[in-house]
């Protein structure tokens, strides 16, 4: 039986957003799309209903497009990813509740290996690489596990809880099959106890399904 781990993390002094960290996720209104076109069809991705249920609202989703994210990825802004082999779709609800899905198709199951090690690595650092650029704030963060499907994933939850501010939790789904990379996000408003860690679960071993056709 795992061992449930949640990190809570405090600094003292400085305050960023939660708010901004859970826009981050939102897809940007008017964006252009200055993306090459691709070489290859669109890789398979999740529809709405694949989802994890809002209580209040349907989930819409924009088409996917190929290319680098047009907001940066909360937690990975630091990670390279290849803008020749990157989609992205994103999706949101009519209140506060937003996700993407990156695909990042690698040149080999070892490039794979290595990004997915990559992302995850951030994901678990995300809360204490965030408190120190927002002193003052918190944050936790949780280890949620693997997901069995093609070849693995693994589940993160952050919190970040800035002073006199909102408060946002997001899950982290990174998983893998074969040279093929995706990452699964999801954020609202809240912390790690309202998180729908088993359906944002069933999310991403559906994500991994569809990448294997």
């Amino acid at each position: 039986m795992r061992r449930t781990r949640t990190r809570i993390l405090t600094r003292t002094a400085l305050a960023a957003g939660a708010l901004a960290a859970v826009a981050a996720f939102a897809p940007a209104a008017g964006a252009a799309n200055t993306a090459t076109a691709p070489k290859t069809p669109a890789p398979a991705f999740l529809e709405p209903g694949d989802l994890p249920p809002h209580s209040s609202s349907p989930w819409f989703a924009q088409s996917p497009r190929h290319g680098q994210p047009e907001l940066p990825l909360f937690c990975f802004e630091e990670v390279e990813l290849p803008a020749a082999g990157t989609w992205v779709r994103e999706y949101h609800t009519d209140l506060d509740t937003t996700a993407r899905q990156l695909v990042v198709e690698t040149g080999g199951t070892a490039e794979a290996q290595a990004l997915a090690a990559e992302l995850s690595d951030a994901a678990a650092d995300c809360a204490a690489d965030w408190l120190r650029e927002n002193p003052g704030a918190g944050a936790a963060w949780d280890d949620y596990g693997t997901v069995d499907a093609a070849d693995g994933a693994r589940v993160f939850g952050v919190h970040v809880a800035p002073p006199q501010a909102g408060t946002g939790v997001h899950l982290f789904g990174i998983g893998r099959d074969g040279d093929t990379v995706t990452v699964v996000v999801w954020g609202e408003m809240g912390d790690l106890a309202q998180a729908p860690v088993t359906a944002f679960k069933d999310t991403t071993a559906t994500a991994l399904i569809k990448l294997g056709g």
